[in-house]
């Protein structure tokens, strides 16, 4: 590899290295709802409180989820998940 092939990777290698690249994506970050029983439950290994929540079932929202799937997905396979 010719000598003016590889300046510019060096280049850029010493530049990326040099700037602060995702300077504050960092993982450490202050949970605001540490301890709060609401968002993660009254142990680490118990299900939230939030997640308890129950709604009462419309199906009239599911056959209009349905005309929506059929007018987007027209003659494609659809996976509805679980």
């Amino acid at each position: 590899m010719k000598l003016k092939n590889l300046l510019p990777i060096v280049a850029i290698a010493l530049v990326a290295s040099a700037c602060d690249y995702q300077k504050y994506n960092r993982i450490k970050q202050k949970d605001v709802h540490a301890g709060n029983e609401y968002v993660y439950g009254v142990h680490p290994d118990s299900a939230a409180v939030q997640s308890k929540n129950t709604y009462t079932a419309k199906p009239e929202l599911e056959v209009r989820a349905n005309a929506i799937r059929e007018k987007l997905f027209q003659g494609k396979e659809i996976s509805k998940g679980n």
